[in-house]
């Protein structure tokens, strides 16, 4: 007589999920996700040089930190960035950020040279750069994001960057690029008297930091763009609510696709070889060829826009930190992000 044995799917998920779930916390993300083309900067100041550390290549493959890049027992890659830490050079927001590095573990090549950065096709030389194109693809939850601010009118307040393409920049920018600007920054932001935060993208003139026409251009996906302070509501997306994003450039245009579960998919086209608008609209501000002479590379993780930096304006939110993680995360002053999929590759063509 044959014994029938039923296990439920609780304890299906008991036995095996959660055992996989442990095994996979143990693990450096670089062990569960191809991390190849990536360097990561995070925000601590092991060797007191006074900037963040930058993990290589080489590296990444087996680190984690503790607090602010590791597997959380879902297996997801988590990002975390206090308000207050070691920022780069150009920059007042603290990041655990991933840098796209096409050279792989080649440091023969350059960081900001043709052969560890993509372009598109329409530049000058393009053939000499490591690609032509590119396509990252990210599937994530924003699980926190700053609760305090000392400036909170500032756009930036209680918002955290989760994906972006950035350009190189040159010393010399005669030719009318190499500023280092962002063509794409993709935005979670949520005031702490919300239940939904808002999902938007911001495109970033390509013109010189002195300009006084260089200013971010806003548009919103779930919920509303940084130019609001609405409570978008169903229509925007909760703390812990998974959505995804894909930034496809393709020969000389970008390809956005944003996706949730529960709100569905909108598209957006913006060229990176004319000043036109994702609408079809000429924008006069802007440069002309947009993006189209310079060398750009993804990030990807979290990028803390809450500033502890005082003055308001777009940027500095005068957000409180104290500089010590626990303190800081038991306050809410931080920003956090996990991600189940995080891909980069070539670009894909667009019917």
């Amino acid at each position: 007589m044959h014994q029938i044995f039923r296990v439920s799917l609780a304890g299906l998920i008991s036995l095996g999920y959660a055992a996989n779930a442990t095994a996979q916390s143990d693990k450096a993300p670089g062990q569960v996700f191809d991390l190849s083309e990536w360097n990561i900067t995070i925000p601590v100041d092991k060797n007191k040089d006074k900037k963040p550390d930058t993990i290589s290549v080489k590296k990444l493959e087996k680190y984690s930190h503790p607090d602010f890049f590791y597997l959380n027992e879902a297996g997801d890659m988590v990002f975390a960035a206090p308000n207050k830490a070691a920022t780069t050079k150009n920059s007042t927001n603290t990041r655990s950020e991933l840098r796209q590095m096409l050279r792989g573990k080649n440091t023969n090549h350059k960081t900001h040279g043709a052969k560890n950065n993509f372009t598109v096709e329409a530049r000058k030389g393009s053939d000499a750069f490591a690609r032509i194109g590119g396509r990252l693809d990210a599937t994530l939850k924003v699980d926190h994001v700053a609760k305090r601010a000392g400036n909170p009118d500032t756009k930036a307040a209680y918002s955290a960057v989760i994906g972006q393409i950035h350009a190189v920049k040159y010393d010399n920018t005669s030719s009318g690029f190499g500023y280092g600007n962002e063509p794409i920054k993709i935005y979670y932001k949520k005031f702490p008297h919300h239940e939904y935060g808002s999902v938007f993208w911001n495109y970033e003139r390509n013109l010189a930091k002195k300009d006084k026409n260089r200013k971010d251009v806003s548009y919103p996906v779930f919920g509303f763009n940084w130019e609001s302070k609405e409570d978008p509501g169903p229509q925007g997306i909760k703390l812990g609510e998974e959505f995804s994003y894909t930034i496809n450039v393709h020969r000389n245009v970008m390809y956005l696709t944003f996706s949730s579960p529960r709100l569905g998919t909108k598209t957006f086209t913006k060229s990176l070889v004319q000043n036109i608008d994702p609408f079809g609209q000429r924008d006069p501000l802007d440069n002309k060829f947009s993006y189209g002479g310079d060398a750009l590379y993804f990030k990807a993780g979290i990028y803390n826009q809450c500033s502890t930096k005082k003055g308001g304006g777009d940027w500095y939110a005068g957000c409180p930190g104290t500089g010590d993680w626990e303190t800081d995360k038991a306050n809410g002053d931080y920003a956090q992000a996990s991600f189940s999929k995080l891909t980069v590759g070539e670009s894909t063509p667009v019917n």
